[in-house]
């Protein structure tokens, strides 16, 4: 059986925090996706893989939750 590397706690906690905060995130950065690290917004942005860079290189971190902090309904269509 293969070993599953499942995120570290701190992980969980920010991502935790981030779910209990959404509504305030998604004012301060409506529409964007952003990098939580120790309860803290570390980077936000339009664009995923600068978020995810810009993170990386503050923190050290290797995994961090990025949510995206929707502001208004979207419709998504094929």
């Amino acid at each position: 059986m293969a070993s599953v590397n499942l995120p570290p706690k701190e992980y969980w906690d920010d991502n935790n925090w981030a779910n209990e905060h959404l509504g305030e995130i998604s004012q301060s950065y409506p529409n964007q996706w952003v990098a939580i690290v120790d309860k803290t917004v570390v980077a936000a942005g339009k664009n995923l893989s600068e978020v995810k860079k810009t993170a990386k290189v503050k923190t050290g971190r290797k995994e961090f939750p990025i949510v995206f902090a929707e502001r208004s309904i979207h419709v998504y269509q094929s």
